[in-house]
């Protein structure tokens, strides 16, 4: 007889399902029965958790080898070294170092351009080589100074990064348009609702960049959209259309340069709808100004400054600059630049009748197009047609947080009952709930394993009922991953709420229904499925259920 995964009830420490809480949680995925915090910003994945976990990795393997892409493992250890060649490492950043006894200045990568490119320089001499896309789903990690959210801000995460080589940009861009279809697919299949937005591609380097969000009044983020066409950006490229009559009424702020030599003058129109504006300083700013737009005018604007801090600075400096609105000056004076706040209801840039609005959302993924931000610093240059010269090579890089998504889909498709995992990433797609007079025995279901899931196979020569439908919705017409849990010691109605809170997709009871009449219910939450069906109809019916999930 077939070997039975069930959730037995063990004699020693494994997660128990009894555990499983469901008090409000920053990131309801952080229950007993999937995470464990072990400490601040660090935690233990779980049985239940790993089948998660497991999951989502198949689903984006299958899609990365669908772009041609080899999946190869990089050390988590890097070096201060390399990072300094290529320009990013700093002593204030967040990054996590290694104290040896030697003082060698390594690392914990929070992502691996660096290594990739060093790598590859040393292997790839040819355009002909190319193109070449390595992935890895690996850990990072990072000196996060105030870890929350559970699974969405940690000091350990787990992240696929795809890096991407080309020899020149044009195959690089055409490359970069097949990965973001590889994602949008990636997320198609998870079947949850997703904005991708223009994005700036910060520290990372490049010039074009995208993020992948879910919508989620727990997110960081701020995703602008237009309510008549695609237009969506993130918060620091967001633009709008704006009045082009000149004024000359301006609200002035002063600020200051990160190394406090210059003094950075930013003007902007004053406000139509505000006859009087009282308090103007620093610390309220971003009523006034749009803080993005002027560091992207000034890279070297301190934003986080406090106004006390500030004032004491300012007569120190040795020399001035000035940001200016593009209405308060002309295009020979000043960057051609918009400096005021987006707002809600602002006028899109795109179309000439479309508003944006602003929603809350979880960054889950994110590409970027980074040309030769790395390969030049790193010389990783190659030989490539009609030129004598060698050249950097053509990059990308494209990650997604897995950690992240996996605690993101948990908190937004959690409800007052439980988890509600989408079918292509749930610990299983179906449960098998039976009362404790239908369970095996339980001599023929012990187990010495201290995981929650462990396979038995019953010492019984004749199948218990339940065991006949397990059979059923495994064998390899119905092909379902299904868990039995055939608990001796636990009522039908604690299973029940037991199964709704873990999050199965369709849950199958053998009730009262089967012992009068032969039939079981099927219960789907995410359908809306509650419905009795003949014991021999039940792998179709499920089959049925799962199709449409």
């Amino acid at each position: 007889m077939a070997s039975k995964v069930s959730v037995q009830t063990s004699p020693s420490s494994y997660p128990s399902l009894t555990k499983l809480k469901m008090t409000p949680m920053p990131c309801s995925f952080e229950v007993d029965s999937f995470a464990k915090s072990a400490h601040s910003g660090v935690f233990h994945l779980l049985p239940l958790g790993l089948r998660v976990q497991n999951k989502l990795e198949a689903l984006i393997d299958k899609h990365m080898e669908s772009i041609g892409a080899s999946k190869l493992s990089l050390s988590s250890i890097t070096t201060e070294a390399l990072w300094r060649q290529s320009g990013r490492y700093s002593a204030n950043s967040e990054l996590l170092r290694i104290n040896d006894r030697r003082e060698s200045g390594f690392l914990l990568s929070p992502t691996h351009e660096e290594e990739i490119t060093s790598l590859v320089s040393g292997m790839v001499q040819s355009y002909k080589d190319l193109p070449l896309r390595l992935y890895q789903i690996g850990r990072k990690y990072r000196d996060e100074r105030r870890p929350r959210q559970g699974l969405l801000r940690a000091k350990e995460f787990l992240m696929k990064d795809l890096y991407t080589f080309d020899y020149s940009q044009e195959h690089a861009l055409k490359t970069y348009e097949q990965v973001r279809q590889a994602y949008n697919n990636i997320f198609n299949e998870l079947k949850i609702p997703y904005l991708v937005a223009d994005a700036d591609s910060g520290n990372m380097g490049g010039k074009l960049s995208h993020e992948y969000h879910f919508i989620s009044p727990k997110g960081e983020d701020n995703v602008w959209s237009c309510n008549s066409c695609s237009y969506i950006a993130n918060e620091e490229l967001v633009e709008k259309r704006v009045d082009e009559v000149p004024t000359s009424d301006p609200l002035v702020f002063e600020g200051i340069s990160t190394d406090r030599t210059t003094k950075i003058i930013i003007a902007v129109p004053r406000p139509t709808s505000q006859e009087k504006i009282q308090n103007l300083t620093w610390d309220n700013i971003s009523s006034f100004v749009n803080l993005h737009a002027a560091k992207k005018a000034a890279p070297d604007l301190d934003t986080g400054i406090e106004t006390s801090t500030l004032t004491s600075l300012l007569p120190k400096t040795t020399q001035t600059t000035h940001i200016t609105d593009r209405r308060l000056s002309s295009p020979q004076q000043s960057p051609n630049i918009d400096l005021t706040p987006t707002l809600p209801s602002s006028p899109c840039p795109r179309c000439p009748s479309g508003k944006l609005h602003v929603q809350k959302a979880i960054e889950v993924a994110h590409t970027f197009h980074l040309g030769t931000r790395y390969s030049t610093p790193l010389n990783a240059l190659i030989a490539v047609p009609d030129s004598s010269e060698k050249r950097a090579l053509q990059m990308g890089c494209h990650g997604i947080g897995i950690s992240r998504l996996i605690g993101a889909t948990a908190s937004l498709l959690s409800t007052d009952k439980g988890l509600n995992w989408p079918k292509v990433i749930a610990p299983f797609e179906v449960v098998v709930v039976t009362p404790p007079s239908l369970s095996p025995s339980t001599s023929a279901s012990t187990s010495t394993s201290t995981s929650s899931l462990s396979s038995t196979t019953s010492s019984s020569s004749t199948p218990s009922d339940a065991e006949r439908i397990y059979d059923t919705l495994t064998s390899i017409n119905i092909a379902a991953d299904t868990i039995l849990d055939d608990r001796a010691d636990k009522g039908l109605g604690w299973k029940l709420k037991d199964a709704d809170l873990i999050g199965y997709p369709v849950v199958v009871v053998l009730g009262r229904g089967w012992r009068e009449s032969g039939v079981v219910e099927v219960q789907c939450r995410g359908l809306g499925v509650r419905e009795e069906v003949e014991g021999r109809d039940v792998g179709g019916f499920v089959r049925g259920v799962l199709g449409r999930l």
